[in-house]
């Protein structure tokens, strides 16, 4: 695994401690702001891990087909990233 794909890793583990926290906290009915706070940093590590899958797949995957003759696969590709980051977007 590069080093890239380990730092998305370890963003996705915290967040899932993050939100394992949050669970316990909504359990316990803790303060409302001390939740949204916890929320919003697992909002932060998603964002950052979207952040460097898509810097990983556009330096990668769609800087290969780009490279080829494949007009369809280019078109495709390029579908898909508008796709991903108009979701992303929302």
């Amino acid at each position: 695994m590069n080093a890239s794909k380990e730092k998305t890793l370890i963003n996705f583990k915290k967040a899932q401690s993050h939100l394992a926290k949050i669970i316990e906290m909504v359990e316990k009915d803790n303060y409302c702001i001390d939740i949204m706070q916890q929320n919003l940093a697992v909002i932060g590590l998603l964002r950052s891990a979207h952040q460097m899958l898509m810097e990983g797949h556009i330096n990668s995957c769609f800087k290969n087909a780009m490279a080829t003759k494949n007009e369809k696969r280019k078109a495709e590709m390029t579908k898909e990233i508008l796709a991903v980051s108009k979701i992303f977007n929302r």
